[in-house]
């Protein structure tokens, strides 16, 4: 079944969901690290955190400039510790959903995990808006788009997109866009920021909620809200996970120094594989973790 998507602001596209209403939500936030007076909104219901009435602009992302500013590169210098363990975690975890098969990587950046997956898959393509990333991954022999229109309906086998969703102003449509893409019983596979991190929803580390609420973020999922988005697109069989991207290290200079870095600082030598399998479980069964992951059939 299709569905007839209308672009509405998130707090419609939100209402529409019945995650939230002018009743059920509260002011969370009065400004996001980066705009002074933009507000944020949280429902008392869905604990669906949102940002109404703004977008930065396509122009922002086909730029890219906003990836050199250094409060969202975690003030410990440039992101490629950051970008080298997430290409791996998300080549690792999703290798036996995109082996062999046609993929598409909506948002791809850089094209990290495209690069990983390559060469075990039937095809990779990149869908992204930022001009330098488009001619870098185009050059080095990865088609590379910048409309998921130029894409030819049920022609592939699977599209992923790894904390993009949650930057887009008409979520259902684009949804709703990517599931015309792939194959009757295809996958897509979506991975956001989750609204119930440790740090906010548990430990209430004020600092970390001001650096970590930013405009380009304009919802912040909980399970049950994602879900409820994807299948209100028509995906079916919704499985959703939580994955810690940051270790306790991370948790811990937030609570003594106030700023991200501990997993890059002389606290990253408490870590292990150990330990941080384990606290990355003991905070999913929780339902704490700071990213969830979504895979959904294509009926």
């Amino acid at each position: 079944m299709e569905f007839k998507i209308i672009t509405m602001s998130i707090f419609e596209t939100l209402q529409s969901l019945h995650l939230t209403s002018k009743d059920s939500r509260v002011v969370f936030n009065d400004r996001t690290r980066d705009v002074e007076g933009l507000r944020v909104w949280k429902d008392k219901v869905s604990g669906v955190i949102y940002i109404d009435e703004f977008y930065t602009g396509n122009e922002t992302y086909i730029k890219g400039s906003y990836r050199e500013d250094k409060s969202i590169q975690l003030n410990t210098g440039k992101p490629d510790f950051e970008r080298a363990n997430d290409s791996e975690r998300r080549f690792k975890s999703n290798f036996k959903y995109v082996a062999g098969k046609k993929v598409v990587d909506f948002g791809c950046g850089s094209g990290d995990f495209l690069r990983l997956a390559k060469p075990y898959c039937e095809s990779v393509l990149g869908i992204e808006l930022q001009r330098d990333y488009i001619d870098g991954l185009n050059s080095d022999g990865i088609r590379c788009l910048n409309d998921i229109d130029k894409i030819e309906d049920s022609s592939v086998d699977v599209v992923v997109s790894f904390h993009v969703i949650e930057h887009l102003p008409s979520p259902l449509e684009t949804l709703n866009e990517l599931k015309s893409k792939v194959v009757s019983g295809g996958m897509i596979l979506i991975e956001v920021p989750h609204a119930n991190d440790f740090l906010l929803s548990v430990l209430g580390c004020d600092q970390f909620k001001q650096f970590t609420l930013w405009s380009q973020h304009l919802v912040l999922h909980t399970r049950a809200s994602l879900r409820r988005t994807l299948e209100y697109v028509g995906l079916e069989n919704v499985q959703i996970e939580g994955v810690q991207r940051y270790p306790l290290s991370n948790h811990l200079h937030w609570l003594s120094n106030g700023k991200a870095g501990g997993h890059k600082s002389a606290l990253s030598m408490l870590e292990s594989a150990s330990l941080f399998e384990a606290y990355q479980h003991s905070l999913a069964r929780i339902d704490a973790t700071d990213t969830l992951v979504a895979i959904a059939k294509v009926p």
